[in-house]
This record gives structure tokens, sequence and C-alpha cells, in this order.
């Protein structure tokens, strides 16, 4: 039996500390064929992605992947990145965090037990976007005026 990775932990206490110092973490992903972000933000082959709770819906930081709902140009977009992939988290704020080495990931098998296979994100049939439970108008929306 492989011993498990460090890196999900390391990734897991870095995000709690950002957060109990109100600071905003962010993660840097290496992006390749396993991973779901919206292509138009992804620059020289990786994306950063602030992973704290005022920029997620229902985020999860688990051993073999991150999974989260998140807005991009006002449409929410499903992500699913594999914890190989990321190459640092830190606190957007101070720039304090820790780099990691990139792996290959492998795809997951959607029959193995614990975290959730990669989604297949489904084509619409009404020509509108999927509305999901983040579009509920009781929900309270943050506006950013420049």
């Amino acid at each position: 039996m492989s011993e498990t990775s460090t890196k999900p932990y390391l990734i897991r206490a870095l995000h709690e500390w950002c957060t109990d110092n109100g600071y905003t973490p962010h993660i840097v992903v290496t992006v390749d064929a396993n991973t779901v972000v919206p292509r138009a933000h992804i620059h020289d082959g990786q994306i950063t992605l602030n992973i704290g709770s005022l920029a997620t819906n229902r985020l999860t930081l688990g051993n073999e992947f991150i999974e989260f709902q998140a807005r991009f140009s006002g449409v929410t977009e499903h992500i699913f990145v594999p914890v190989s992939a990321v190459s640092a988290i830190y606190a957007r704020e101070t720039g304090a965090g820790m780099g990691f080495e990139v792996e290959p990931s492998q795809p997951r098998n959607a029959d193995e037990p614990g975290e959730s296979a990669k989604p297949q994100t489904p084509a619409p049939t009404d020509g509108k976007p999927d509305e999901g439970p983040d579009d509920d108008p009781k929900r309270p929306r943050l506006t950013i005026v420049k």
C-alpha cells in the first residue's frame, strides 16, 4: 500500500489559515486534459483560481480533486481540478503560501468510492445556461462597483 500524499492536506491547511486570518486563498493550476476550467481564463497553460468562501459554492477540497462552482464574467461554471495539477496555494493579500510539484494527473474512475468522478458538462437543451441552485433569487449577490 502506498503512502498518501501530503499535498491535499497542506492545501486544506493553508486554505483554513487564509480563511482564519481574513485572507483570500488562491490556487495556481497547471491545466491538463483532466482539468475543467473556463478556457478563456487560461494563460500560458495555467489558471489562478480564487477558492475563498465568497467566490465559491459547494467547495470540496478532496484528496484527489478540488471541485466547486464559481462565476466567471457573470456565468456560473463548474470547476474540477486534480490536486496533482495544483502548483501553488497562497494568500492574495500577502503572497504567503506554498508551491508544489505538478504531477501528471490520472483520470478518476466513476466507480471508485469517495469523491465524485470528473463531471461531464451537459449541453443545454433550450440554449439557456443551466439554472442550478446557485441562481436562487433568495440568495444575496455581491456586486463589485468600480
